[in-house]
């Protein structure tokens, strides 16, 4: 069986995509230096799982070599005033993505594009404001996504041109959970955590400088940014971002777990042969680990960065807790405002998506072992006692 290729032949296939050799700071070298081994010994890959990997790892190298690039030619770009506004966070399948999608597409708000967040860079050539070449390169990835995961848009619907998550870019940075998402790969997800949770927040608001620049539209704009990813290092949030609110969403695990586990099915199946009880078994310590990181930052930090939202609101009474949400993270909320937002409720109603079915027997798990592995914060959040 074929394995990815080491990072030296990689990069040299950036290096030769893309004409450019300096890719900055080294520092992602570190986090790739540790993932291409577990991809290799533990992510049970297929052929076009190593095809895909090493895709993956090219179009990072490329991204960074342009974007290293770009601020050589363009320095203002650091001179960007980046004002995050919210940060949607919470475990997956909590209703961050809706809450997100809704607050970032009201007017005066932006979030990071699904297809901008594939390649943040421009393409060499690129004609100024017309990214049209990177739109097209999305379109076809999600076409193939789409071709070989049909489940997909049922479970996590994706349009190229709708908000979507930071997770991609931090991703393609090896810094995210975006990684853990994609291929099973506990012994880099442990030691992410342990070697290299905040680094990447640096090198992620740099980024949202040069997409603000690349887009004059956005200028004055509100940022509100998402992914339950950002759980892992939170406080590198509050420190890159120190202004903004950070928006928990929640709902109770014994429903999130086996929700994500299917997802996470569908996606590593893409690439691997890993099996549903191994899926199960990572993803529910993982999402609980995820969860305790939260709760040490957030009694650290205090309750006044945070906002939190149930799940059930969000899907009862949208227009409402987007409308909270936005004026207690200190946005004068505008009948322009509301309006966004009931667009973009109506235009995505659930409607006409199959249903996503599944349950924790499905992955190996029990409601018993959930209950006993989220116990603390459903005691603190969801009013769930502690058992015994």
């Amino acid at each position: 069986m074929s394995q990815v290729s080491d990072r030296a032949t990689l990069a040299a296939r950036a290096e030769a995509a893309t004409g450019l050799s300096d890719f900055g700071d080294p520092w992602i070298f570190e986090n790739l230096d540790t993932l291409i081994p577990v991809l290799n010994s533990e992510s049970e890959l297929t052929e076009v799982g190593v095809a895909g990997a090493e895709t993956m790892i090219v179009t990072a190298l490329s991204n960074r070599l342009r974007h290293v690039q770009l601020i050589k030619d363009h320095p203002e770009i650091l001179d960007e005033e980046i004002d995050v506004a919210a940060v949607v966070v919470g475990l997956p399948r909590t209703g961050s993505t809706m809450l997100h999608r809704m607050l970032s597409s009201a007017p005066g708000m932006t979030g990071v594009k699904w297809w901008e967040a594939q390649n943040y860079a421009p393409f060499e050539g690129e004609a100024a404001g017309d990214p049209e070449p990177r739109r097209v390169a999305a379109k076809y990835y999600l076409d193939y996504m789409l071709e070989h995961a049909p489940d997909l848009m049922s479970i996590h619907p994706m349009s190229i041109d709708q908000s979507d998550e930071e997770l991609i870019i931090l991703g393609l940075l090896f810094s995210s959970t975006m990684i853990e998402g994609m291929y099973y790969v506990p012994s880099y997800a442990r030691w992410l955590v342990e070697n290299s949770r905040t680094r990447c927040y640096a090198d992620l608001k740099e980024i949202l400088q040069s997409l603000q620049w690349q887009d004059k539209g956005r200028k004055g704009a509100k940022w509100v940014l998402k992914t339950p990813g950002h759980l892992m290092a939170l406080d590198g949030v509050l420190e890159t971002f120190p202004e903004a609110k950070i928006v928990m969403t929640h709902r109770d695990p014994v429903q999130t777990v086996p929700s994500y586990c299917s997802m996470m099915t569908t996606l590593y199946h893409m690439a691997s042969t890993v099996d549903r009880e191994r899926i199960g078994a990572f993803w529910e310590k993982r999402l609980a680990e995820l969860l305790d990181l939260f709760m040490s930052v957030r009694s650290k930090a205090g309750p006044e960065s945070f906002i939190d939202v149930r799940y059930t609101d969000t899907t009862t009474r949208p227009i409402e807790e987007g409308t909270r949400v936005l004026t207690e993270a200190g946005i004068e909320v505008t009948p322009e405002i509301v309006a966004g937002m009931a667009e973009w409720v109506e235009a995505n109603k659930r409607e006409g998506r199959a249903p996503h079915r599944y349950a924790l027997e499905d992955f190996g798990l029990t409601r018993d072992q959930v209950e006993q592995d989220f116990a603390d914060y459903r005691a603190a959040f969801l009013g769930e006692k502690v058992p015994a």
